[in-house]
């Protein structure tokens, strides 16, 4: 105890000198991880956001001793609804299960799935050139029966459940199954609509027709609107709110096992294992981005 007193009378200037348990004056902490690119299935060949991948991320984040709050930067277009859904319940699992208030920061955009992420935040900020919003969902494909029929190649489908095949490219659009599809839609609209008020709260201009439309907005037009907080970046926001001595602990993805690593790079140099799903993988994650723009 007499030893503990001595210490303590030490400067805080001169505490870094001494083991972390015996200072009486810690700088805050703030753990910040990023969550980047399209939501939905992550393979060793491209990467994205998924409960699989980001789990972990979250653990570690709320896990860090004496945090003050946990910083997300969100870069998104969007993608899966559900994997979306799946990661803002866990990190809001964790704030209330902590009690540690979250921050987000938008970088280019934090758009569809992207947002509903950074709703889970109790605070939200981006950039006045970010993108924020489309609070909609969107479903997009290919027709290609025409191309099959020109080429000669006959499609056989076999199916026990009459609606199995249900919006099947290689045959012409039923729109049965439009309906079916738009139906589905709607739903997983309206968890997304109630979502966002629930998490915004007063705070929404929904007296604005589109708010839910699946419009986007930059940051400034964001903020007018109220879905968003504030114009601004990480670093930033977090020295004005916990002090010019914050102290920023990056939280880094794991990485991958040794066997992915192993065979995304043969693939990058051309050993013929690249799947032609990961490069319509890639095309859509670009259409994603394409969509607002960037």
């Amino acid at each position: 105890m007499a030893q503990t007193s001595l210490l303590s009378l030490l400067p805080a200037r001169l505490q870094f000198l001494l083991p972390s348990r015996y200072r009486t004056y810690r700088k805050p902490i703030v753990p910040v991880m990023r969550l980047a690119g399209a939501i939905g299935a992550v393979t060793p060949f491209r990467s994205g956001l998924a409960m699989s991948n980001v789990a972990s991320m979250l653990d570690r984040a709320f896990s860090v001793p004496g945090a003050k709050a946990v910083a997300i930067v969100v870069n998104s277009p969007g993608g899966s609804a559900a994997q979306s859904h799946l990661i803002f319940k866990r990190i809001r699992a964790l704030s209330e299960e902590k009690k540690i208030p979250v921050l987000a920061f938008v970088e280019d955009a934090a758009a569809s799935g992207g947002y509903m992420i950074a709703c889970a935040a109790d605070e939200i900020y981006a950039d006045p050139a970010s993108i924020v919003g489309s609070i909609g969902v969107v479903s997009a494909s290919f027709g290609f029966q025409e191309l099959i029929n020109r080429i000669g190649v006959e499609r056989r489908v076999h199916t026990a459940g009459e609606n199995k095949a249900m919006l099947d490219p290689f045959r012409p659009e039923n729109p049965e199954d439009v309906a079916r599809l738009k139906s589905l839609q709607r739903r997983i609209h309206e968890v997304f609509v109630d979502l966002v008020k629930t998490r915004r709260g007063e705070k929404l201009n929904d007296s604005y027709e589109d708010l839910f439309s699946g419009t986007f907005w930059v940051g400034a037009e964001a903020l007018d609107l109220g879905l968003i907080d504030g114009l601004g970046d990480v670093r930033s926001i977090i020295r004005q709110r916990f002090g010019e001595d914050v102290q920023f602990r990056m939280i880094e993805p794991a990485r991958p096992p040794l066997i992915a690593r192993l065979i995304g790079r043969r693939a990058v140099t051309g050993g013929g294992l690249i799947d032609p799903a990961e490069v319509v993988g890639a095309l859509e994650e670009k259409a994603a981005w394409a969509r607002l723009g960037l």
